[in-house]
């Protein structure tokens, strides 16, 4: 990265490093993406097995890995400050933390994964697909949360287009396996849905792999010598990691895992309103990945400029990243309303769940501009190293305010499931406008001490 003068520098940099965010965001959500509608056409029950167990993965997964993602402004402001020896130890640290969150997944996962799914009181069928594809699915778990580590390094250097090209490199990795395991073809055995998170478990170890390999032989990162030695585990380090990293993991559990509560309360419908809700969720997700990419893409320069304590520019780069979101958001919106029947069209052929879930698309659409703004912010926020009360807005806004109105209205109105819709809206609202205020606010304080 380089220092940048003029808006239209600023937009050129940040395009730079946000477009293969975009791109590696788009192909890492398209495995839990083909997962579902590759199952989909499996048969329904397989759609609402794989559906249900990534509802309950997904939360886990961001909420943890969240905590890994303060490897980019720990290694951005160390780059900015000009302190390249110190940034292998900090990596290497950060991937013996990873393997530790990961071990301790697998073992809480093993406890509680079948009274979870027994609360649940799901379908025989439907519980069974869900169980076992989180079964396979950890077999990958370990890699995983290695590779966030290392992806965080690659990306604080600016460098994410080498990100993304693993990313299109390891999507039809896991498109094939998928194909091959699903359906049982040239001679594998045919699993369904169970198959999918054999595939992605899969190509979670190759995708860190060639993350490995990359870091050691290419001179952009070979220079950083970060496999050259063997680092003695720190706990300081440790903490370092955690004082940052944990409020961001938890402010992103807050937000996920309040889907997986609509899921569970869910429950109680029939199949085809579980499939269809999980469907639209899961496109609306993948919409998702835009306002994210620019989350951190904004933690990676907002972060450099902090380094170097040049706050005019982080401010600067800070709304000009939330102007791009919600441009797209509107763009977003207008796919949603016209094309929302061949949207729910990939997913399924069951007529009963088209209609439910073409339904659900029209709510979806109104996700779009809360997550266009409260994405943003917690990733400039990020770069600024504010995480504490980020998480606190994260948990009044979605527990608070988003899931008991959410309740309300599907058990105590007409709206019935659409109602839990209606509550995550206002809780995304909710924390879009908290958490604007708060970006406005730390970058007056940093003005302030800047010139006090």
């Amino acid at each position: 990265m380089i220092q940048t003068h003029t808006k239209k520098e600023k937009i050129k940099q940040l395009l730079y490093i946000l477009v293969p965010i975009l791109v590696t965001q788009l192909a890492l959500f398209s495995m839990n993406f083909f997962d579902t509608t590759m199952s989909g056409h499996y048969s329904p029950i397989d759609l609402a097995g794989v559906a249900i167990g990534s509802s309950l993965w997904t939360p886990i997964f961001t909420g943890l890995s969240g905590i890994l993602l303060a490897i980019t402004p720990l290694v951005s402001h160390l780059i900015g400050a000009k302190r390249r020896k110190d940034v292998p130890f900090q990596v290497i640290q950060g991937v013996y933390l990873s393997v530790a969150i990961a071990i301790g997944v697998i073992a809480l996962g093993s406890i509680v994964l079948n009274p979870l799914l027994d609360s649940m009181k799901l379908e025989a069928a439907v519980e069974k697909v869900a169980h076992d594809y989180l079964v396979a699915l950890s077999f990958g778990i370990i890699p995983l949360f290695v590779y966030q580590v290392l992806r965080s390094f690659i990306d604080a250097l600016g460098k994410t287009r080498v990100t993304m090209l693993i990313a299109l490199t390891s999507l039809p990795i896991n498109l094939l396996f998928n194909y091959l395991l699903i359906y049982g073809k040239f001679g594998f055995p045919e699993l369904g849905g169970i198959g999918a998170g054999y595939a992605t478990a899969i190509t979670y170890w190759i995708v860190t792999s060639i993350a490995i390999w990359i870091i050691i032989s290419r001179e952009s990162f070979s220079t950083y010598h970060v496999f050259s030695r063997i680092y003695p585990l720190a706990l300081k380090a440790w903490k370092e990691i955690l004082i940052i990293g944990v409020p961001i993991g938890l402010a992103i559990f807050f937000e996920t895992s309040i889907f997986a509560a609509v899921t569970l309360l869910m429950s109680t419908f029939n199949t085809e309103t579980i499939a269809s809700h999980q469907s639209a969720l899961n496109f609306a997700s993948f919409l998702y990945m835009i306002p994210l990419s620019i989350s951190m893409g904004l933690t990676i320069v907002v972060g450099f400029e902090v380094g170097a304590k040049r706050y005019e520019d982080a401010k600067a780069y800070s709304w000009i990243g939330v102007v791009m979101a919600v441009g797209m958001a509107f763009v977003c919106g207008i796919i949603l309303v016209f094309l929302r029947s061949e949207i729910a069209s990939i997913y399924t052929t069951d007529a009963a769940v088209l209609k439910l879930t073409s339904h659900f698309l029209l709510y979806a659409l109104f996700f779009q501009l809360s997550d266009a703004i409260q994405a943003p912010v917690q990733g400039a926020l990020r770069g600024y190293k504010d995480v504490n009360i980020t998480f606190i807005m994260s948990l009044v806004s979605y527990w608070v305010v988003g899931l008991p109105l959410g309740y309300f209205l599907a058990n105590f109105t007409d709206w019935g499931a659409f109602g839990y819709w209606i509550g995550l809206i206002s809780g995304l609202a909710v924390g879009a406008i908290f958490l604007s205020s708060r970006l406005v606010f730390i970058q007056k304080r940093k003005f302030t001490n800047q010139n006090g």
